[in-house]
C-alpha cells in the first residue's frame, strides 16, 4: 500500500487537526512536506522505507492537504510540536525527515524532545533566517500578501514550485503541480498557506541549534535556488549541529523528489545506522559476532 491507497488518519491538536498515512511495519519514521506541498511528495521514498522495515507516516501541514483549516498559528515551532505529537500519538520516538520548513520545524522538535526525536533526515533544511534585515523581512511578508491571494495565489505557487525544481525534474511533477493547485482552491487552504508565509520566522530555530544533539543528515540539491550557494549552506548546517551531509547532483529544493535515486539509499544508510532493523542489521565487529 503507498502513500495515496493509505488510509487518512487524524491527529487532534488544540486549534484542529491534522492528516497523516501510516504504512509499514517497524521502527517509526514520520516525514511532513514542506511549505505550500502535500504529503505525496515522498511517494518515492515510501517504498524504499518500508521496504527496509520501518514504519511510516506522513503527514500534511496545519491548513494543507488533508489536514483543517481551523489553524491560526502556523511555522516551524508549532510544526516541530506536531511531530512531537505525533510521535507520541504513535507510541515512540522517530526518525523524522523533513524539507524546507519542516526540516527546520525537525530540527526544532529535537531540541525540544531529544526522547521523542531519535534522529533526522533534513532536506534543503532553512536552519537559520535567509532575511535577518527586519525592513526586508517586513517587505516579504508584505509581498507575501499580495501574491498568495485570490484569484493568482494557486497558480502563482504552482509555477513558482514548479520552477524550485531545477535541472531534474521527477516524472510526476505537473500532476503534483496540479494537485497542488487544486488543493489551494479548497476553501480556506489559500488563506492558511498565506498565514504561514507571513508568520515563517526560522530564527525561531536557530536560537535552539545548539541544543540539538540527535544524528542527522543533510541534503541539499546542488542547484537549490533557495541558497546563494547550496555548497555553503550545507558545510554551515552540517558544522551547526555536527551532522552527515551530502550535496544532491543536479537537484533543487526537493531532492527527495527530484533524484530519489540518490536520496533514498542515503536515507536508508542513516536509518540503519540510527535504527537498525531485521532487514537492516547493525553492523558487526570485524571478525564476527562477540556474543
Amino acid at each position: 500500500m503507498d502513500i495515496s491507497q493509505a488510509e487518512i488518519r487524524y491527529l487532534a491538536r488544540p486549534e484542529g487537526r491534522l492528516a497523516y498515512t501510516v504504512t509499514g511495519t517497524g521502527p517509526l519514521v514520520i516525514a511532513v512536506p514542506g511549505m505550500g506541498d502535500l504529503r505525496s511528495v515522498y511517494r518515492d521514498l515510501e517504498g524504499p522505507i518500508t521496504g527496509a522495515g520501518y514504519r511510516l507516516a506522513v503527514m500534511d501541514l496545519r491548513g494543507h492537504g488533508d489536514s483543517d483549516t481551523t489553524f491560526t498559528t502556523h511555522g516551524d515551532a508549532v510544526t516541530g510540536a506536531d511531530i512531537l505529537a505525533l510521535a507520541d500519538e504513535l507510541g515512540e520516538s522517530a526518525i523524522v525527515i523533513g524539507n524546507s520548513m519542516s526540516a527546520s520545524a525537525a530540527a526544532w522538535a529535537a531540541a525540544e524532545r531529544p526522547d521523542a526525536v531519535a534522529g533526522m533526515v533534513l532536506l534543503s533544511p532553512f536552519l537559520r533566517e535567509p532575511v535577518s534585515n527586519r525592513l526586508a523581512r517586513a517587505a516579504t511578508r508584505v509581498l507575501y500578501r499580495i501574491l498568495f491571494a485570490r484569484p493568482w495565489g494557486a497558480a502563482f505557487w504552482g509555477s513558482y514550485y514548479a520552477g524550485l525544481n531545477k535541472v531534474t525534474k521527477a516524472p510526476w511533477l505537473d500532476e503534483h503541480v496540479r494537485a497542488i493547485r487544486s488543493s489551494l482552491g479548497e476553501p480556506g487552504r489559500l488563506r492558511s498557506f498565506r498565514e504561514l508565509a507571513v508568520q515563517l520566522d526560522h530564527s525561531e530555530v536557530e536560537v535552539r541549534l545548539p541544543e540539538v544533539a540527535a544524528p542527522a543528515l543533510i541534503l541539499i540539491g546542488d542547484r537549490d535556488p533557495d541558497f546563494g550557494s547550496p555548497a555553503e549552506e550545507l558545510a554551515w548546517a552540517t558544522a551547526a549541529i555536527d551532522a552527515e551531509g551530502t550535496l544532491i547532483a543536479d537537484a533543487g529544493h526537493y531532492p527527495q523528489a527530484q533524484r530519489p535515486d540518490l536520496v533514498a539509499p542515503a536515507t536508508l544508510s542513516f536509518l540503519s545506522k540510527v535504527r537498525p532493523t531485521a532487514q537492516n542489521p547493525a553492523p558487526q565487529p570485524a571478525g564476527g559476532s562477540l556474543a
